[in-house]
């Protein structure tokens, strides 16, 4: 629906480009002729990741104001961009509200929420400067939904769920087009393992799962979301692997 014109026009800004969904978020949309920026912490890997599909490396931490200023003054120095791709953020440990430790949640808050805050907060003149903005939220169906041992992510994924829908209100009379996409099961290189610290305990979270999302299906969504003609807006898109039929119901098969 969209012409290889008009995507060729078209500039992102992506965070937590450095792994999983972000990697292949900016390697789907470089592919159709987006210019990128990728941003994330890891220089090293921006820099491949740079290379090998021509994006444009910004190592920044999107919790930190300085960093966040730093890049929305490259942006701008650079012609500026018309869309934000929020997919930086994460999970850490599993335990109980009773158990719970104090620099996960923190981290998980800073990251998920306050960190989509401010760069979206950040962008946001630019994106009303161009007439046909767009902000997309990657949360998760964490956000949609608690289960136990998740309370400090589903806490954090439920606040930038919110943040999500007040900012679509808000910014509707500017012409900003906001989309959130929140991905059940996704198995990538680094989410479970970040967020339960052992390999054999990342490992079970997808044991007997019959495909189970991968980066590059939720890539392949964001990508189709935000370049649609802009006067579709694909609020809220849930996407799930089959065997997930919600966050309680998950099919594995023995062997």
């Amino acid at each position: 629906m969209t012409s290889a014109e008009e995507t060729q026009n078209k500039t992102a800004v992506v965070t937590g480009a450095s792994t999983g969904i972000g990697d292949a978020t900016v390697r789907a949309l470089t592919a159709s002729g987006w210019k990128v920026y990728a941003v994330a912490r890891r220089a090293d890997r921006l820099e491949a990741l740079g290379a090998q599909t021509g994006a444009i490396p910004f190592a920044a931490d999107i919790t930190v104001d300085d960093d966040v200023t730093a890049l929305l003054a490259a942006v701008t120095r650079d012609g500026g961009a018309d869309t934000l791709i929020n997919i930086a953020g994460g999970a850490r440990g599993a335990d109980t509200i009773g158990n719970a430790n104090t620099e996960d949640w923190d981290w998980m808050y800073q990251v998920n929420v306050l960190g989509t805050m401010k760069i979206t907060r950040a962008f946001l003149p630019m994106l009303r400067a161009n007439g046909e903005g767009t902000v997309l939220n990657l949360t998760s169906t964490a956000g949609l939904a608690a289960y136990e041992g998740g309370g400090g992510y589903n806490a954090a994924k439920f606040a930038q769920h919110a943040v999500t829908n007040a900012l679509r209100l808000e910014e509707v009379g500017n012409n900003i087009r906001v989309i959130e996409v929140a991905p059940g099961l996704v198995h990538t290189e680094e989410f479970a393992l970040n967020r339960l610290g052992d390999k054999d305990a990342a490992a079970k979270v997808y044991a007997g799962v019959e495909k189970p999302l991968t980066a590059q299906d939720v890539a392949d969504v964001v990508k189709y979301a935000v370049s649609l003609p802009h006067h579709i807006n694909l609020d809220h898109i849930t996407i799930r692997p089959v065997a997930q039929a919600a966050n309680h119901k998950l099919i594995r098969k023995e062997g």
